[in-house]
């Protein structure tokens, strides 16, 4: 990497400071002797220094202490870069600048820190460093008061309030603080990626990205907690960790009054407010707040699910998913209702489950206004104004509108029922259906209406019931003005216009448009009489009809009833 703007910098003090002693030796004064004073040294000096500054840039008014450094410098202008790196063909426009750069290959790093013996590649990284053990920050900035151990760095951080980025890319518009940082991003574009880890085969476009990969091999971590002993292969790591302990949040969002230890946190947040979603799909173009979310996004076109269960094998997009399915295995079921003591193994079963006892409803149909507690219930609501019903049963041709009632309704034809109920031993064909049966045995009926004391089972019969209350019929007849308060009954009525009889007798031709006629029919076939008196014995094919006969007991004759009052 060529030399940045610090380095010049630094190289041009360190060439000053060197030529003023040089000065200082060549007045030396013998024993006796009048000395020159420190004044008149750097008079001498400047008076040199100048003489010698003969060559000036004709382009830009650079003036130069030798001739041959004036050539070097033109080569800015130019364009030209004469060494060439035998390793990766990079260029440079001085052989000393080749040099520094052929390091990164060989590894050499000949310059060492006398306080902890760390090595480094260049003078200018190894006077940066020792910063580190002297403390000393004698730089401040006037606007926030941050204190820097080199005047650059703060010249540098000073951009931040002036707002100045002079730099821009002319392939992207993007605009940088110095020409460093430009050219390191020019590398996103050209793909030019210089470094080379000596263990691998891993390339990287900055050293220090490289420099820091090669730790992952060597497993060094030199920066280490000052209030604990956790270290950490980089300096920004640790900084970053600091912050735990001492609490400090320094990046505060310009929407809100919430602060952050990381800029990177802070960045992230302000997309909240921005609406920013930088990260698109190349696939759908779905667009993400974070790049994380569309790397599990794009799980669903790859179909990659990197996540196992070791139970059962089934596997899973996202690690979260996983461990919620774990709780099927384990009966684990953390979130607990406060109002009825109902326990739930993933919290959004538990919101949803509140609405029960707060009566919120958030989910609207657009069409007719309808609400609901849940978004797949209107889901499954919107398919009764598009009519859509795009998956069909194989065998009978029957459609449905959502893949898991067809999953179910196929039951049907394979007579799959692997939920049984260890009460009664009675099977059905879903957990829910098998859960719901079971407070049958347990008496368990969790929702209260708000009306009166009356409580039930099933959600379900909860929002029938206030119904009653309410008055509510939302349900119409799309032939006559007749409105219902449940669509079975809606459905069951229009086959009144429609002349529809689904349910054929096994035995005869005869057709039903209600199962439950059929049901009651077909026991004429069977002579089953399930409903007997428990007065008489008499026993009865049809439930109605035992409740006509029980009439005939508990209605007394009007005469005899006038004779006893008498």
């Amino acid at each position: 990497m060529e030399e940045s703007e610090e380095s010049e910098e630094l190289s041009e003090v360190e060439e000053e400071s060197e030529k003023m002693s040089e000065v200082e030796e060549e007045h030396h004064v013998k024993p006796g002797d009048k000395p020159l004073s420190r004044s008149k040294t750097k008079k001498t000096f400047l008076k040199k220094r100048r003489a010698n500054k003969s060559s000036t840039c004709t382009q830009c008014g650079k003036s130069f202490t030798t001739k041959h450094s004036l050539e070097i410098h033109l080569r800015i202008h130019t364009g030209e870069k004469p060494f060439s790196c035998n390793q990766c063909g990079k260029r440079f426009t001085a052989k000393q600048r080749l040099e520094r750069h052929m390091r990164v290959h060989t590894g050499e790093k000949p310059f060492t820190c006398v306080q902890c013996g760390k090595t480094f590649r260049r003078a200018t990284a190894l006077k940066r460093h020792l910063t580190v053990h002297a403390k000393e920050k004698p730089h401040s900035c006037s606007v926030c008061g941050k204190s820097f151990s080199l005047p650059y760095s703060l010249q540098l951080h000073q951009k931040i309030h002036t707002g100045v980025r002079e730099y821009m890319c002319f392939e992207c518009e993007k605009t940088f603080m110095t020409a460093n940082c430009l050219k390191l991003h020019q590398r996103i574009h050209s793909g030019e990626k210089p470094y080379k880890c000596s263990h691998c085969d891993n390339r990287f476009s900055q050293s220090s990205h490289l420099k820091t990969h090669e730790k992952i091999h060597s497993r060094e971590k030199p920066y280490k907690c000052s209030h604990c002993e956790k270290r950490f292969s980089q300096s920004s790591h640790l900084k970053t960790h600091e912050r735990i302990h001492t609490g400090e949040n320094p990046y505060k969002c310009s929407h809100c009054d919430k602060r952050f230890s990381q800029s990177s946190n802070l960045k992230t947040h302000e997309r909240i407010h921005t609406g920013e979603k930088p990260h698109t799909c190349d696939q759908c173009g779905k667009s993400f707040r974070y790049k994380h979310n569309r790397e599990i996004h794009m799980r669903v076109h790859t179909g990659e699910k990197p996540f196992t269960c070791d139970q059962c094998g089934k596997s899973f997009t996202i690690k979260q998913s996983l461990g919620i399915h774990m709780r099927i295995h384990t009966g684990e079921k953390p979130h607990s209702c406060h109002q009825c003591g109902k326990i739930f193994s993933r919290s959004t079963h538990l919101k949803s489950h509140m609405r029960v006892h707060t009566g919120e409803k958030p989910f609207t149909c657009d069409h007719c206004g309808k609400a609901f507690p849940r978004a797949s219930h209107l889901k499954s609501h919107q398919t009764v104004h598009t009519k859509e019903k795009p998956h069909s049963c194989s065998v009978c041709g029957k459609s449905f509108s959502h893949q898991q009632s067809l999953y179910t309704h196929q039951k049907i034809h394979t007579g799959v029922r692997e939920y049984m109920c260890f009460e009664c031993e009675k099977t059905f064909m879903t957990a829910k259906c098998l859960k719901l049966h079971q407070r049958i045995h347990t008496g368990e009926k969790p929702y209260k209406c708000s009306h009166c004391d009356k409580r039930f089972s099933r959600s379900s019969h909860l929002q029938l019931h206030e119904r009653i209350h309410s008055g509510e019929k939302p349900y119409k007849c799309s032939h006559c003005e007749k409105r219902f308060s449940q669509s079975s009954h809606l459905k069951t009525h229009e086959r009144i216009h429609s002349g529809e009889k689904p349910h054929k007798c096994s035995h005869c031709d005869k057709r039903f448009s209600q199962s439950q006629h059929l049901k009651s029919h077909e026991k004429i076939h069977s002579g089953e009489k399930p409903h007997t008196c428990d007065q008489c014995g008499k026993s009865f094919s049809i439930k109605s009809h035992l409740k006509v006969h029980m009439k005939i007991h508990t209605v007394e004759k009007p005469h005899h009833h006038s004779l006893r009052s008498r």
